[in-house]
């Protein structure tokens, strides 16, 4: 029986490292190769194809079951301890890690469904049919529950897409260890097992000490500038760059703002909003962690509290600490009258009671269901309900020249939520034309007056380094034909996110 419980345990640390390895290549490929849901979607399907057909083949081992089992250990630590440099690599030399990601997934895929079949054969010498085949799952399912809280909560967030491989290509070293040590006597091939433990054992230790800098290398290839910063967080790649003293932040691969021309997307972002306002006292930003946006509220004396809710702590650590994000957001965050809150756009305005005379949307692209939702109807419906009757509401829209009908939408499902709304768009060198979208309550404000009055607004009394009464009204304008879709473009909701359809079919969309 010490055989059967030394196999089980062996078969819950396999399953553990096995759905690990989903998660790591999925993520791996939306990171480098774009479109979240896309990458996972296809990935972990491709997997379990893969552990099918491995169950399926390994029909075909009929005998040394022990020593092919070990020597899969042996190929799975090999695999994943290299997945992350080699699609790195694969990245530079080949200009694109696809072909890389997914056929180390396929080729750790038919090993992960290699596994269960043998160590089911193996044990049937000790429990009978019903109970060998229950006891065996069971074990590989238990162990995927522990592997995938342990890639959520601590793999990801503190070993990133740098370590978390190697501990992967170490956890099925280590079982297939354990199992030559303990079993050598019982080995047909224990010559050939033993050369591969001492060469794996010691890759792996010079892997160890080299991955980081291999990585870096992979990383900086993606980038034209030198990359001075790069963080892996529960919720996406952080990565800053820098070229002739002026600095680029990326999120997942995607520029959010550069040094070089920030005031310009910041500066329009917020104070239209803010002169618009029948009042200063309340200000909600959702996003903006970088602390930009706040660095633009504070210049208002009236403003009494600022609420700033961004999902990723790790930005706030950064906007607060990192001398290039201090440098540029003027310690914003600091400033006593702001309330900074880690957490979930969504979900803080569906908990809160308070009212804002002012939210400012500052969040990434519609990108991806999880991005798209914060674009819908229903959102700017709850946004709605936190605003004073006479509150502005703003949101960045993404470019209106290169995804244009992504653009219309976010004005399209505004109105449908019960905005009177304006858009607006400037050019920012490192971005391109930019726009946003700024409503107020139809029931407030109508359209025509909500234009006459944006076009009315002065800034003298605001420092600024870009906007003024004549770049606002130029802003106002667009080229021609830019709305005639407009009224065939859908209403995006949390059901339907067309927006994100949109955005994915502009020439943004990947």
């Amino acid at each position: 029986m010490r055989q059967s419980y030394l196999l089980k345990a062996c078969v819950f640390a396999t399953g553990c490292a096995g759905i690990v390895a989903e998660f790591t290549l999925s993520t791996l490929a939306s990171y480098l190769l774009g479109n979240t849901t896309l990458q996972w979607a296809v990935l972990m399907s491709l997997m379990l194809f893969a552990m099918g057909l491995g169950s399926r083949w390994s029909r075909l081992l009929t005998d040394r079951l022990l020593d092919r089992f070990i020597a899969i250990e042996f190929y799975l630590s090999v695999l994943c301890a290299t997945c992350a440099v080699v699609a790195y690599f694969g990245s530079v030399l080949a200009l694109s890690a696809g072909v890389f990601i997914y056929s180390y997934a396929f080729a750790i895929g038919i090993l992960i469904g290699m596994e269960i079949p043998l160590v089911a054969r193996m044990n049937e010498a000790y429990q009978d049919l019903r109970t060998n085949i229950a006891s065996v799952m069971e074990k590989d399912y238990f162990g995927a529950l522990i592997g995938g809280l342990l890639f959520a909560f601590f793999l990801l967030p503190e070993l990133g897409l740098t370590y978390t491989p190697l501990a992967l290509g170490a956890i099925n070293f280590i079982v297939a260890s354990v199992l030559l040590w303990q079993y050598r006597h019982l080995l047909a091939r224990r010559g050939w097992l033993l050369t591969a433990f001492w060469i794996l054992g010691t890759g792996l230790l010079v892997l160890g000490l080299y991955i980081r800098p291999i990585v870096i290398w992979g990383e900086q290839s993606r980038y034209r500038d030198r990359v001075v910063y790069q963080d892996q967080t529960a919720y996406q790649r952080i990565v800053i760059t820098e070229w002739k003293g002026h600095h680029w932040l990326h999120l997942n691969g995607n520029v959010q703002f550069s040094t070089y021309d920030e005031e310009r997307y910041h500066e329009s972002l917020v104070h239209p909003a803010m002169k618009l306002s029948g009042s200063r006292n309340n200000v909600l930003i959702l996003g903006g962690g970088d602390g930009l946006a706040v660095r633009e509220v504070v210049k208002y004396a009236d403003v009494k509290a600022i609420t700033l809710v961004d999902l990723d702590k790790a930005i706030i650590d950064l906007a607060r600490t990192y001398p290039v994000f201090v440098e540029a957001n003027a310690k914003a965050l600091d400033d006593p009258r702001v309330n900074v809150i880690i957490g979930d756009a969504g979900a803080f305005l569906a908990r809160s009671e308070a009212l804002y005379n002012i939210i400012i949307i500052d969040l990434p692209d519609p990108k991806g269901p999880d991005l798209a939702r914060l674009y819908s109807r229903e959102f700017y419906r709850l946004c709605a309900r936190h605003l004073t009757p006479d509150g502005v509401l703003v949101t960045q829209a993404s470019s209106p020249l290169n995804a244009r009908l992504a653009f219309l939408c976010i004005e399209r499902t505004m109105e449908d939520a019960g905005f009177s709304t304006i858009p607006y768009h400037t050019y920012i060198p490192t971005m391109g034309d930019w726009g946003w979208v700024l409503g107020m309550k139809a029931e407030e404000m109508s359209k025509e007056n909500l234009v006459r009055r944006t076009r009315q607004l002065t800034f003298e009394d605001i420092e600024t380094q870009f906007l003024n009464a004549e770049a606002m009204r130029g802003m106002l304008h667009f080229w021609k034909g830019m709305f005639d879709k407009k009224h065939a473009v859908e209403v995006s909701t949390e059901m339907d996110p067309t927006v994100d359809r949109y955005y994915r079919k502009s020439e943004w969309g990947f």
